[in-house]
């Protein structure tokens, strides 16, 4: 029996070449996990999270919405860990077959998350039980929202990501907008301009990865 028609080599340079450029291709779409799965779910959840914070919480101390008080906050939480297991379900796949340099900035970059959260939290706790209510909810959310921010600064240094620094930069000034306006305007701030923002930086990654494939 022959060779297959698939085993044999290219029988020219310019076969060999598509050959090569769809190899590497797939490889990309194997080893990039989907951008949409890494932003839209915080985008959903700023946009959702955010925006009931400002229906029952809004400027003046007026409600909106006659929401239950536990109901914003655990609603945010429940998102931002949906978010979380999404966007960890989804680099695992793709990076988990990665090592070398590429593996250790995603671990360290990682922990700066992590302990950058605890230690900001902490403090913020220490300080918000002697604030009244709404000075202690912008405190909170304006803290975690500018950590965002800051941190995909960094990982846009870390990996030359000029798609994810411009988002950071977003995120922080939007930040720094809504906490100079106060408590109530700065959920309705990050809701809409940042949850759609991240949406927004999300399709525009996923369209640079199907232009790169």
């Amino acid at each position: 029996m022959g060779p297959d028609d698939d085993d044999l080599p290219p029988s020219d340079a310019a076969t060999a070449l598509r050959l090569i450029d769809d190899q590497r291709a797939a490889t990309v779409r194997r080893l990039q996990p989907d951008a949409r799965l890494l932003y839209w779910p915080w985008g959903v959840a700023w946009l959702i999270g955010f925006g009931l914070f400002f229906l029952r919480f809004s400027p003046g101390g007026r409600v909106l919405v006659a929401l239950p008080d536990w109901l914003p906050l655990t609603v945010l939480f429940a998102l931002l860990i949906v978010a979380g297991v999404i966007q960890a379900v989804a680099g695992a796949r793709a990076y988990g077959q990665v090592s070398g340099d590429s593996a250790v900035r995603g671990r360290w970059y990682g922990c700066a998350w992590a302990l950058g959260s605890v230690s900001v939290y902490a403090a913020v706790g220490r300080v918000s039980e002697h604030l009244p209510h709404d000075l202690a909810g912008l405190l909170w959310s304006a803290a975690a929202v500018g950590l965002t921010g800051a941190l995909h600064m960094a990982g846009s240094a870390i990996w030359l990501d000029r798609d994810l620094f411009r988002l950071g930069v977003w995120i922080s000034v939007i930040n720094v907008v809504g906490a100079i306006a106060g408590p109530g305007w700065h959920a309705l701030v990050i809701s809409v301009a940042g949850g759609v923002g991240i949406l927004v930086a999300g399709a525009i990654a996923r369209l640079r990865q199907r232009g790169r494939s």
